[in-house]
């Protein structure tokens, strides 16, 4: 028996703009998205600067048990202090965040400084817990006397995605489109009456927003940074920070490869052994603190530009075009679980993370082969469907183990998933809007040990040395 499906069904869509954000790591959730948060706090004190003498954050529920590994503490300080995740860069944000917490001064967009001290003035409340979400976050800010001059409760709620207490959702989410669907099914409908594409379909959609150029030549940027992500990530090595002594193996991996190619060494699956070194290339980038895109969150930041590349490099057919159809119809499948399920591994666990980057990269590059709709749904299930489950127990409370090579097995699993499909006609027996589904009723049953809280799974049975 199929599970009943929530049909959430609105003249509204999830652009393919908000989905992949360029930011910093290493983590949408847990960094980018309260780095946002805090800076929407700032710009709404504007005009009250001269009141203002003290500003505190306080992080709760997984913010709090996961924070000073995700770098939660520094993303809020940034973005009081005016920073955007997608502007600012790794090394200017260490400079800053180490400043501030030298001198113990933030300075206000109207240039005054008020004190400032990180240890002081930001919290982590592992106690309280509200219902929106577990990753909730207060902004506060006081006058001379101690008086509350602003208060604001924000929750980040997966992707980078980010809601004030009382909002619905972001206002991008709620704008009219052509071709409006709640659920996969009636996506293949509409796009089976307009005699298009789902990437046709989704490129018409993202016009109620903005104009097609802007939108291709964000996604160009996207690639780029993608691709730039990989490439620094193969040339780096060393051991991350954390405490967990964890190595970088992108170089070395990657290396090995281009020596065996050089000695005309070839194994059936160093294919796949690329797809691994790009793939874990990235998340080491985003273990890092280095820029990386949410695809569709930091923590499974690895798996799309793995595939993507896998697309550039070893795809016969691979062109300008196929890149743009696979972001379109990899967005277009994101927006379906965001909407009907979750991409945060604080609400549903990894299977919200990798299993849906998993998925979006098998339609993407299903579509990109020159799938049909139906074959791209299919590829999308079956790798949603291989992650159902899946825990986000990270060890220690960094995005390393077993995050990083997740990424890598998130990546071959839609390469299969989208060969699996291609060879088919598209029919099949789990739909994936049941697949959907049943990733959100599993995330809803899962305790929260097993939700980026690093209270159970791996994190509770690893020790840290």
């Amino acid at each position: 028996m199929q599970p009943e499906i929530r049909h959430t069904a609105s003249a509204s869509s999830i652009s393919l703009l908000d989905l992949f954000r360029i930011g910093i790591g290493p983590s949408s959730s847990h960094t980018v998205g309260p780095m946002r948060a805090a800076n929407a706090f700032l710009r709404a004190l504007a005009g009250r600067e001269g009141e203002i003498a003290r500003l505190t954050a306080t992080a709760y529920g997984s913010l709090a048990w996961t924070g000073k590994g995700h770098a939660t503490d520094k993303a809020m300080v940034l973005g009081l202090a005016g920073c955007r995740p997608d502007e600012i860069l790794p090394d200017e944000a260490d400079k800053l965040f180490h400043g501030i917490g030298t001198a113990h001064v933030l300075r206000l967009p109207d240039g005054r400084e008020i004190g400032f001290d990180p240890v002081r003035d930001v919290s982590f409340d592992r106690q309280m817990q509200f219902k929106r979400h577990t990753n909730a976050m207060r902004f506060t800010a006081f006058d001379t006397a101690g008086r509350e001059v602003l208060s604001q409760l924000w929750f980040s709620i997966g992707g980078g995605f980010v809601v004030r207490d009382g909002e619905e959702s972001e206002p991008a989410a709620e704008i009219s489109v052509p071709y409006p669907y709640g659920t996969a099914a009636q996506l293949l409908h509409a796009a089976q009456v307009a005699g298009l594409s789902i990437a046709e379909l989704a490129l018409a959609n993202e016009g109620a927003r903005h104009q097609n150029e802007e939108v291709l030549g964000y996604i160009g940027r996207v690639a780029e940074a993608m691709f730039a992500c990989i490439e620094r990530g193969l040339t780096q090595q060393g051991e991350l920070s954390g405490g967990l002594h964890v190595k970088r193996r992108a170089r070395h991996i990657y290396a090995g490869l281009q020596g065996r190619a050089q000695r005309n060494e070839f194994i059936p699956h160093t294919h796949l052994d690329y797809v691994c070194a790009f793939a874990m290339a990235v998340n080491e980038e985003n273990a890092a603190g280095g820029r990386v895109v949410t695809a569709p969150t930091n923590g499974a930041a690895g798996v799309i530009p793995a595939v993507l590349r896998y697309y550039r490099d070893f795809c016969d057919t691979a062109d300008e075009a196929g890149v743009r159809t696979f972001f379109l119809t990899a967005a277009a499948v994101g927006g379906l679980i965001k909407r009907n399920a979750s991409i945060s591994g604080a609400e549903v666990g990894c299977q919200g993370e990798v299993g849906s980057a998993s998925a979006m990269a098998a339609a993407g590059l299903c579509a990109a082969l020159g799938g049909s709709n139906a074959q791209v749904e299919n590829a999308a299930e079956i790798a949603m469907e291989h992650h159902l489950g899946m825990t986000c127990d990270p060890i220690g409370g960094l995005v390393q183990v077993p995050c990083i090579e997740r990424n890598a097995f998130g990546a071959i699993k839609a390469i299969t998933a989208a060969s699996l499909a291609l060879q088919g006609d598209g029919t099949h027996i789990v739909s994936l809007d049941a697949v959907i589904e049943t990733m959100r009723q599993t995330g809803f049953d899962m305790q929260s040990k097993y939700k980026e809280t690093s209270l159970g799974g791996l994190a509770a049975n690893v020790t840290i040395c």
